[in-house]
């Protein structure tokens, strides 16, 4: 099985539609990932469903959640 999958996401700050490699071998993790249109750091919260699909949410920095 391969472990990365790719899921498109739009950035919480500019708003832009960027594909996100994740790497599906940890059941959950979050770390910061810069825009790949504005340079600005985004925090990503990941999870696996039952099916083990990633579930990917992105944050602003300054976003509580």
């Amino acid at each position: 099985m391969n472990s990365l999958s790719e899921k498109p996401i739009s950035c919480p700050y500019c708003g832009e539609q960027i594909t996100v490699l994740i790497d599906c071998s940890e059941e959950e993790q979050e770390y910061i990932e810069d825009c790949q249109v504005c340079c600005r750091p985004i925090i990503f919260k990941v999870s696996l469903s039952n099916g083990g699909e990633p579930i990917v949410s992105a944050h602003h920095e300054d976003e509580t959640y």
